[in-house]
């Protein structure tokens, strides 16, 4: 197999129709190095020449203008489409900061407070007690405080994923229908407050099914479906027209597959179908978007909250958000916070300049999605970038690849 690119140095792109492309200018007006931008595009190459994913995209816009978007390797494995700039991909987690600016488009409204107790929408929870290990038993105890919205909105709420460990609390969510994608918002919410928590709120970040709970809160204080809500208040109004939570028949030679098999582990590859219309709109990994509609939703940020006339978030909350909540008391689980960082309202944020094991400058914010997709936003260097690939067992790989590479290119 043979990477090719489809794009260099921003050239005209053929994008989808309805998402208008952003401004384009050569690198070196933006202070970004050409050379280094092609040893960006030789590196993927080989990558994707490995086997190591079918194909990825890089966007990289500084000063408000995209100085580099190309697409590289193929669409899918088993097709000869080349990957395009309108691909479409699942991004999973990237889902959770455009649900996160959603909710807190509800606390702008004053429809409710980021210190509210998460049952005071979903009553289900008001009982909801902590799992404690002890003598190899799980005991049940209060909560030493309610459950919040920032608890929800900065993963401190006790709630956790199913994958993220093996403990008694981790097997009751892997042995239930917390993944089906069958069951409503409503009835996943009450799934999940049926389960104890990992730890009392507000002692641990524990990366978790939070943002699924937010998206179900949209629901009850917004009267609207979680798509609809988004479609209206986020999504529409950026113009993000390529993004939701299933995409049309007719864009199925557009869609951006994995490997059957991981590469590095030949274990199976199974991600959901992005034509499948499902009934749980996951607001924590749902969504399918194009790398030019992320990067819409980015600028957005860049700009303090507005894009093209519109304001979607003010820009002190935005400010907010982009904030570490977690600070040196909350325990940090796992791997996903690396040294150096914290997490604030949807987005992890950068601390330190250094620790972490790869470039970025303090004030950073940045997520990504489980299958390969990732974004960042330095305003230090007025800099963001988009990444798109499906490629899960190298995601960690590929994410420290891209930031290498990018900020290699920052002059």
């Amino acid at each position: 197999m043979t990477a090719t690119a489809t794009a260099t140095a921003a050239p005209q792109a053929t994008i989808a129709p309805q998402t208008p492309p952003l401004p384009e200018a050569r690198p070196e007006t933006l202070g970004l190095s050409r050379p280094r931008l092609l040893a960006m595009s030789d590196a993927f190459k080989r990558e994707i020449d490995k086997g190591t994913v079918p194909g990825v995209t890089v966007l990289v816009a500084r000063r408000g203008q995209i100085g580099w978007f190309e697409a590289l390797g193929r669409q899918s494995p088993t097709g000869a489409a080349p990957m395009a700039r309108d691909s479409i991909f699942r991004i999973f987690s990237m889902t959770k900061p455009i649900v996160s600016v959603g909710i807190m488009a509800l606390v702008e409204d004053g429809h409710l407070l980021l210190s509210d107790a998460v049952a005071k929408f979903i009553p289900e929870f008001a009982d909801q007690k902590v799992g404690v290990v002890s003598g190899g038993k799980l005991d049940l105890v209060p909560p030493k405080r309610p459950m919040t919205v920032q608890d929800l909105l900065r993963h401190t709420s006790g709630l956790t994923y199913e994958h993220q460990g093996d403990g008694p609390v981790h097997k009751l969510y892997q042995e239930s229908r917390v993944r089906s994608r069958k069951i409503t918002n409503a009835e996943h919410a009450a799934l999940v407050a049926s389960f104890p928590l990992v730890c009392h709120p507000g002692d641990e970040f524990n990366y978790s099914r939070s943002t699924d709970i937010l998206g179900r809160i949209i629901e009850v204080v917004s009267g609207k479906s979680l798509g609809a809500f988004l479609a209206e208040r986020i999504l529409a109004p950026l113009q993000m027209a390529e993004t939701g939570f299933a995409t049309a028949e007719a864009n199925a030679g557009r869609l951006a597959e994995p490997f059957a098999a991981d590469p590095w582990t030949g274990d199976k590859v199974a991600l959901f179908n992005m034509l499948e219309q499902p009934v749980m709109e996951s607001g924590g990994g749902g969504l399918v978007s194009t790398t030019m509609d992320y990067a819409r939703f980015c600028l957005m940020l860049r700009n303090g909250g507005t894009l093209d006339g519109h304001r979607i978030i003010g820009r002190k909350t935005l400010e907010l958000m982009a904030s570490d909540h977690l600070g040196p008391h909350v325990v940090t689980n796992g791997t996903l916070l690396l040294p150096g960082h914290g997490f604030g309202l949807g987005f992890a944020v950068r601390r330190e300049p250094g620790m972490a094991p790869f470039p970025g400058s303090v004030g950073q914010y940045f997520w990504s999605g489980i299958a390969g997709t990732f974004f960042w936003i330095d305003p230090k260097e007025d800099l963001f970038a988009v990444f798109m690939s499906q490629g899960p067992g190298q995601r960690d790989y590929t994410r420290t690849l891209v930031r290498d590479l990018v900020y290699a290119a920052v002059e």
